[in-house]
């Protein structure tokens, strides 16, 4: 069912879902209503795009349980992301929704949403080199040229049609496809290690240890080798080999002569 995938170009790190009674299912089928927006059918311009963008991650506040300002998880993330204001010039907004799956990603306008099923699972350090991971994509456009891509290939393909400049909401069906488009959607290598190296140095200036990356990428090849998260394995086919990125990541702080958290030493 497409409101059980959880989109990877875009909004992307790791699928898993979970049993526990008390959360909801993150919410992606539904569709977009009562708005109207600047778009043609085989153009989209900067503008219209944000629009697009900013519709898309309230529309997901709107219809996932998102942790209130006094929640454990709120507060643990707010204290996490100290610090983290922009990148690269786009200010950051972080939030955390209460539901099943094991997930984070960052929308090209600066939203971060971490996963509390997510946090369950991860170090504060692993969480932030997940953060980093994904604010690089951001920092480097790659969100948003990947979101562009997918709505003009997708969601728009289907006759969205320009009225006095104006359109119709995005139907049911075409944010359907707008989904599973971004669920498949690709990365390069580049990409993914440009997102490595800039997660690492914004993580460094913001004063947060380094090392998040490497033991981000640990904790993953760690899930994708439990047999209980093997729908990771098709998630992670399409990333760098996580050893290599672990590797690359290890040896540059220990290159700089950064000392490793004591807790992941620990273990």
């Amino acid at each position: 069912m497409k409101n059980q995938k959880v989109m990877k170009a875009v909004f992307l790190l790791v699928c898993l879902v979970l049993a526990v009674p008390s959360m909801a299912q993150f919410n992606l089928k539904k569709a977009i209503s009562g708005a109207t927006k600047m778009a043609k059918a085989v153009t989209l311009t900067d503008e219209q795009m944000t629009e697009y963008v900013k519709e898309y991650i309230a529309w997901m506040d709107e219809h996932n349980q998102v942790c209130a300002d006094d929640n454990p998880y709120t507060i643990r993330l707010k204290k996490l992301t100290e610090g983290l204001g922009d990148a690269d010039g786009i200010p950051l907004n972080f939030k955390v929704y209460y539901v099943t799956d094991v997930n984070a990603f960052a929308c090209a306008d600066g939203s971060v949403r971490v996963f509390s099923s997510l946090m369950d699972i991860m170090s504060d350090e692993e969480l932030l080199g997940v953060i980093g991971h994904e604010i690089g994509h951001v920092a480097h456009r790659d969100s948003k040229k990947g979101f562009r891509t997918v709505l003009l290939t997708s969601a728009l393909k289907d006759g969205i049609s320009s009225q006095g400049g104006k359109v119709a909401a995005l139907t049911d069906s075409q944010l359907g496809d707008l989904t599973e488009a971004l669920v498949n959607a690709r990365y390069s290598q580049k990409q993914e290690c440009d997102a490595d190296d800039y997660g690492y140095e914004f993580l460094k200036k913001a004063g947060k240890n380094p090392w998040a990356m490497a033991l981000s990428f640990q904790k993953l090849k760690e899930l994708q080798g439990d047999a209980k998260t093997s729908k990771l394995n098709q998630l992670f086919s399409t990333h760098p080999d996580l050893d290599l990125r672990i590797e690359r990541m290890e040896e540059r702080a220990t290159g700089e002569g950064i000392e490793k958290p004591v807790a992941a030493v620990a273990e």
